[in-house]
């Protein structure tokens, strides 16, 4: 089986519940904190937990925030194939999650963001190879060894998730980045701020247009599930709405499901109906994981196939 391999940021998340943020200059009690093992773990642990064999090729630190991240990572078998940071510990994500699930984060700068070309390539990706990079890994001084690397890679699916950050980046690193990817998946707010359109029937196209012809597009939103576009093509994929108590690592979750599906053939596919296959499954690994609390409880493959089975009837 092809590999899933992660080059983004792992991080610690810091939860804290509040019943709404508070104003500018104010404070508000939280109801609960808790430490996760977060970011580019999601997503591993996703592509793990749905049948994929999943490598983490980030940096991760030295101390009590990179001990969390090793461990959460080896208790589902995923490696981390770069060296320990000695002098830095992994940076933290403050999450504040507020009752209605909505998320807002503040990030620190850690050991993650000491990637270097020669760290990458301790992955080893070979052909076929799914290879995730995160539009928050195309900044300063990450994007340094990251672009570069990803350029000399061949005959590897590159998966971009452009994040927020994407349309604030350099023109040149967006044209570069977007030239190497194959996979790109985001939600309709990212499609939007990257093509000028949320709209499910007319993002894909107009996303696609910044890609090589034979690439992916895939477009989230929410409930409402995902589309697909595949050679000219698409697929609009009905999601499984549910009462979210956390849509924290919801996205990540279903990047990660829909890296493990593309995985399992033993030659890329181009057809949209398998592209779809795999969307819709990762529609149902993510809408388990919005009725969980916290980015590590992401579902496995068992209670996917469960969750669909119980859909279809």
């Amino acid at each position: 089986m092809r590999r899933v391999i992660h080059t983004a940021q792992a991080l610690v998340d810091a939860v804290v519940e509040v019943p709404h943020l508070p104003q500018r200059g104010g404070n508000v009690m939280a109801t609960s904190y808790t430490r996760y093992a977060g970011g580019a773990v999601t997503i591993l642990l996703a592509a793990a937990r749905c049948g994929a064999s999943a490598v983490h090729a980030g940096s991760v630190g030295t101390g009590p925030n990179g001990d969390l991240i090793r461990a959460t990572l080896a208790d589902d078998g995923i490696p981390v194939s770069s060296p320990p940071v000695a002098d830095l510990d992994t940076g933290v994500c403050v999450v504040m999650l507020e009752a209605s699930a909505e998320r807002t984060f503040v990030t620190t700068m850690g050991a993650e963001r000491r990637v270097t070309h020669q760290s990458l390539s301790t992955a080893r990706p070979g052909p076929g190879d799914i290879v995730c990079v995160s539009g928050y890994s195309l900044i300063e001084p990450t994007v340094t060894g990251l672009l570069p690397w990803l350029e000399s890679l061949e005959g590897v699916e590159v998966v971009l998730d452009p994040g927020a950050v994407f349309t604030d980046l350099p023109a040149d690193v967006r044209t570069r980045a977007l030239a190497a990817t194959t996979v790109w998946t985001g939600n309709a707010a990212e499609a939007e701020a990257l093509a000028g359109s949320a709209d499910l029937e007319r993002a894909p196209a107009r996303v696609a247009a910044h890609l090589r012809p034979d690439s992916v597009v895939v477009v989230r939103d929410g409930e409402r599930g995902c589309a697909v576009r595949v050679g000219g093509a698409d697929v609009l994929v009905p999601g499984f709405p549910q009462t979210p108590v956390d849509t924290n690592g919801a996205g990540d979750t279903h990047t990660g499901a829909l890296c493990a599906r593309a995985a399992q053939p033993a030659v890329p596919s181009r057809e949209v109906r398998e592209w779809a296959e795999a969307a819709r499954y990762a529609n149902a690994a993510a809408a388990i994981k919005v009725t969980r609390r916290g980015p590590t409880t992401v579902p496995t493959a068992a209670e996917v196939e469960e969750f669909l089975a119980g859909s279809a009837r």
